[in-house]
């Protein structure tokens, strides 16, 4: 039984003598983009790809070929520092305009929570995903003339960084059978099957049935693609890191089996324009680094002068003994000892979330600021030096923030994905 797809005019070629049919396809690939909106190469050849590039390449690509196939093997962020969340947003922002056909979801695309990704046009999907609904979906069905694709990927529990605070299982199942069971029935419908990985194709081998794997695409290589493979009837790639170049595949059937393949490697070197429909896009994050590095620039004139918002909790005690003692007795007071546990005290973005003020003139490490580890005072109600020093005459910075917001600060996505206000609220009331 064919796998792809039969228009209604070729329904005519179905009742003549059988014969064996052959449907091209162009499919447009990648693997590990690593949050490189515009990847730094200080070489003889110069930089490669980036985003502006990307788009002016996809354009050309789409204006020869309208009815290519775009899928990406994920892992379209960067969670390395502090600094990686504007970048981020700026490449969600890009990538969207890319029209892709699928993104497979990874683990640092979630690095700030599923609500960070949920309003770009990205097709995310994960086979195995727990709540499969608008933002990220089990599979992704693209029709193209005579062939129909089902695209699925697999997002490995046993990888999330979330395990150890028990929360990979909110997000995801822990069951291949749910993406064997997708392909099998992909197969039987006809449907040309792609399964996007972050594996090696010999782990895949162990772990998947490939019988019912068209294309598979397999971890990424540092920054080169390689050439294709067959893998018995599963045509096997492999894209490169950083975004740095596409791969084209041009593929033919017969029985609904790849027949052949034509493969390129497209380069995206300096001599490719930028996408001058992207110019804003990119002098508005341009402005938004800038004036993040100047914000921090005066905190850091602030520190270096003695001078600095963010007091501690012992500075709050002498006006408010009693809130200060209730403190003492929560698990936001011992809220840093929870990093060191899981190894979790030198990364940036966790510490923002156990600390007084990081990044904001207040905890810079626990040598020179130890009196700011934790979850104190201040990270609900502001910074307190204006406070004290008025002997209270001046409302602390949050003031008007309403409570639920104070919180939100911190527990709000895949951080802290079951807070109810009205549950966690009296385990800190005083």
């Amino acid at each position: 039984m064919q796998k792809f797809t039969i228009s209604f005019l070729l329904l005519i070629t179905l009742l003549l003598p059988w014969s064996v049919q052959s449907a091209p396809l162009t499919l447009i690939y990648a693997g590990d983009f690593n949050g490189e909106l515009e990847p730094c190469g200080c070489s003889e050849g110069g930089n490669y790809g980036g985003i502006l590039r990307r788009s002016t390449t996809l354009k050309a690509l789409r204006s020869e070929q309208p009815d290519l196939v775009a899928i990406s093997a994920g892992q379209l962020l960067a969670n390395e520092s502090s600094r990686d969340q504007l970048k981020s947003e700026y490449v969600l922002k890009g990538f969207s305009t890319f029209n892709y056909d699928a993104v497979a979801l990874r683990w640092r695309d979630l690095a700030y929570g599923v609500e960070f990704i949920d309003d770009y046009n990205i097709p995310w999907l994960a086979g195995n995903w727990k709540d499969s609904g608008d933002t990220v979906t089990r599979s992704r069905k693209i029709e193209r003339d005579s062939v129909t694709l089902r695209v699925f990927s697999w997002l490995s529990p046993k990888r999330s960084p979330f395990r150890q605070m028990d929360q990979s299982q909110w997000l995801t199942m822990d069951d291949m059978a749910v993406v064997q069971r997708g392909l099998k029935a992909a197969s039987e419908h006809g449907e040309l099957t792609v399964l996007l990985t972050a594996w090696p194709l010999r782990k895949v081998q162990r772990e998947f049935d490939l019988a019912d794997v068209d294309i598979l695409v397999v971890r990424a290589g540092h920054e080169v693609f390689s050439e294709p493979q067959m893998a018995g009837d599963t045509l096997v790639l492999k894209p490169g890191s950083r975004g740095m170049r596409l791969g084209r595949v041009d593929l033919e059937f017969s029985n609904g089996k790849v027949d052949q393949y034509k493969h390129q490697v497209i380069e995206m070197p300096e001599s490719v324009a930028d996408d001058e429909k992207l110019r804003e896009w990119y002098n508005d994050y341009n402005a938004k680094v800038k004036a993040a590095y100047l914000a921090e620039a005066e905190i850091k004139k602030a520190l270096a002068s003695g001078e600095r918002d963010y007091l501690g909790a012992e500075s709050c005690a002498s006006c408010h003994q009693s809130q200060f003692d209730s403190w003492q007795s929560t698990k936001h007071a011992t809220a840093f000892s929870t990093l060191e546990n899981v190894g979790k005290s030198f990364d940036p973005d966790c510490i923002v979330c156990h600390t007084v003020g990081f990044d904001q003139g207040g905890f810079i490490d626990f040598v020179m600021t130890p009196e700011l580890m934790n979850v104190q005072c201040e990270n609900c109600h502001g910074a307190g030096k204006a406070h004290v020093e008025s002997t209270g005459e001046q409302a602390t910075v949050n003031q008007q923030m309403p409570p639920l917001a104070r919180c939100q600060q911190c527990h709000v996505g895949s951080h802290s994905p079951d807070f109810k206000f009205e549950a966690y609220w009296p385990k800190i009331a005083h």
